[in-house]
């Protein structure tokens, strides 16, 4: 589990440094499914690694914990998080209500300095050769996450912090999970310039309806997928 990660070295830094870094190493380990989900947590193992006391390694769990990308299981610890297929089309439902209003607020009020730097994030995602091979979708965070500035260009602070904050990295483990898709990659960029255009022509009716309809259909993807996943899955035999 733990080969992935680099262990930074514990004389370089300070204790809050180190909680630090171990929290981004381990919370990328789990958005790009280095480390399975369902995975337990072993504190004793990971301080090891790292070569930390418990007290940071717990700070970082903590925080982890807040993003909830681990869930702390009675008798159990800590693991990493397993959305079931029902709890997974929850969260889509949300995004869908929720980014589409803030896709209708940013129509409103982004700047033409800011719509102008979204057209470039969607230029970088058009090089980046996984997506030109038509095996993934750009992934990179913040700034780079046509979704993530959409949301900050909302100008609501209470939908960002829910957006960007909590849900980010639970959101962001899943979208990479099902980026690869066959055919959805350059679907969804499709559908991420028809949004731009929308907010460009400050559409907020037709912004909102479009990202909805964006991350319905991510939403559909995800269901064909469990429902293939269930028709491959070997069936009891009944008695004869």
């Amino acid at each position: 589990m733990l080969d992935t990660l680099e262990a930074p070295r514990p004389d370089q830094l300070d204790s809050g440094t180190l909680s630090e870094h171990v929290f981004r190493l381990i919370q990328a380990a789990i958005v790009k499914g280095d480390i399975a989900p369902g995975s337990k947590i072993s504190e004793p193992e990971l301080a090891r690694t790292y070569g930390i006391s418990r007290g940071p390694l717990r700070e970082a769990i903590h925080r982890l914990e807040g993003q909830k990308l681990l869930v702390r299981v009675p008798h159990v610890g800590a693991r990493v998080v397993s959305l079931s297929h029902a709890e997974l089309i929850e969260l889509y439902e949300i995004r869908e209500s929720l980014e589409g209003m803030a896709c209708r607020l940013a129509a409103e009020r982004m700047s033409e300095t800011e719509i102008d730097e979204l057209r470039r994030v969607l230029d970088t995602h058009e090089r980046d050769e996984a997506f030109k091979a038509g095996v993934g979708y750009y992934q990179q965070e913040g700034d780079f996450d046509f979704h993530y500035r959409i949301i900050q260009g909302s100008g609501n602070r209470t939908l960002s912090q829910m957006l960007c904050g909590e849900l980010y990295q639970l959101v962001r483990m899943y979208r990479i999970q099902f980026s690869a898709t066959p055919n959805r990659p350059h679907q969804a960029f499709a559908e991420h310039h028809r949004i731009l255009d929308a907010i460009a022509d400050r559409d907020g009716e037709l912004a909102e309806l479009l990202m909805r309809r964006h991350i319905g259909a991510s939403k559909r993807n995800i269901e064909r997928h469990y429902q293939t996943a269930q028709e491959q899955t070997p069936q009891p035999r009944g008695e004869a």
